[in-house]
């Protein structure tokens, strides 16, 4: 019998390294946004090969700040996935402006052209774009079907790594935003990254995630002039790293490449070992893009499959096997459901999505072993001698 210890269906790859690197700022009593934060924003533009990339609390925070630079306000319409984590819509809340959701596609769980060409509207302001699971959302095509005076949010929360026609996340669009929580790709406890090409968002945005600041606090410290303090002429908002986090994510940074290889091996083991399961959809990598495998995503056919999913994600659990649905349809969720009065049915294939995928583990920390373990227990589920 094998000894049922937890396979999580996440866990952050750290190491030593690690907590080594969190020394130094510990050690020079440096904390807070500073020089660490610096050098990770630069190991993560030259990696993405992108001109410019900020460092914030969270991927929810520079989505945030994406659409104030974006220029959106109240009154004004931003598409969104429904098939997504809740921060993608909230954002839009906080800005004041209304959150257009559209379906997705379930062969890729990014957006359904088609649906977004039904939301278009003269009040469309920007359209977040989802690269959801570490897949990339076809920006190319969506750039063809939207008016030029749209722009485009790029939410590589799940996407550090991934690429599409040889171009890393985030080069596509007029802005693209990171996240590094403990179950993205590399991570820093929390925190968030948002990179762009263009010098006018860049600039704006390093003073709203300080507070509206003319200058920052290691400018004002290390400086010649230690009366001076900042000038305030916007309102901002205190979405600053420390370098404590900082530390870490130059450590990850160092690794990305070796994960997201490990992460390609772990994935195509499963396709290849899952592949004969009539009653489970496995994810695939459209030609010309690279998959960075947040998430090892599947749908369980509730035409085929030998239970429910719930009752399929039970039984994994009874096994020591961590399952989660992909996400969930944020428009099926209550605050969006009331104000908007949305029907769950609005957006079908966003609600068969969330009702039916189903996540397995992986994760940097998995053996061999491990991954064979999950594949005997799924395929074990509709035989005669485990049925469900």
């Amino acid at each position: 019998m094998r000894n049922l210890k937890k396979i999580d269906i996440a866990k952050p790859f750290l190491s030593v390294d690690e907590w080594r690197a969190i020394k130094k700022p510990i050690q020079n009593g440096w904390v807070t946004q500073g020089k660490m934060v610096t050098d990770f924003e630069s190991s993560f533009s030259n990696f993405h090969k992108t001109p410019y990339a900020l460092a914030t609390t969270s991927c929810t925070t520079a989505l945030h700040l994406g659409l104030i630079a974006l220029g959106v306000k109240p009154g004004d319409e931003v598409i969104v996935p429904s098939f997504t984590w809740i921060s993608t819509a909230n954002v839009v809340e906080y800005c004041g402006a209304k959150p257009i959701f559209a379906d997705v596609d379930p062969s890729t769980f990014n957006l359904d052209f088609d649906d977004v060409k039904k939301k278009l509207t003269k009040k469309t302001k920007v359209i977040i774009p989802v690269h959801l699971f570490g897949l990339c959302c076809d920006i190319i095509k969506l750039r063809e079907i939207i008016p030029k005076n749209v722009k485009i949010l790029e939410d590589a929360a799940c996407a550090s790594g991934s690429k599409f026609f040889n171009n890393f996340a985030g080069n596509i669009g007029d802005a693209a935003t990171f996240s590094f929580h403990p179950r993205k790709i590399i991570t820093t406890g929390e925190g968030g990254m948002l990179s762009t090409k263009s010098k006018k968002i860049y600039d704006e945005i390093c003073k709203l995630r300080n507070m509206g600041a003319s200058i920052s606090d290691a400018q004002r410290h290390f400086g010649p002039t230690p009366y001076i303090l900042p000038e305030f002429k916007i309102l901002g908002y205190n979405y600053r790293m420390t370098d404590i986090q900082a530390a870490i994510g130059i450590s990850q940074m160092k690794k990305l490449k070796i994960i997201i290889s490990r992460r390609k091996e772990m994935a195509a083991f499963y396709s290849e070992s899952l592949s004969n399961i009539d009653w489970l959809i496995l994810p695939k990598t459209p030609k010309n893009f690279s998959h960075a495998w947040q998430a090892y995503v599947t749908i369980v056919d509730p035409k085929k499959a030998p239970a429910k999913r719930n009752t399929i994600m039970e039984t994994l659990e009874k096994k020591g096997i961590s399952t989660r649905p992909g996400t969930q349809a944020v428009h099926m969720l209550g605050y969006y459901k009331k104000k908007y009065n949305i029907k769950s049915n609005d957006l079908p294939k966003s609600k068969f999505c969330y009702q039916n995928s189903m996540a397995i583990p992986l994760h940097n920390n998995l053996s061999l072993k491990d991954l064979k373990y999950v594949v005997k227990c799924i395929k074990n589920l509709d035989s005669k001698k485990n049925k469900i």
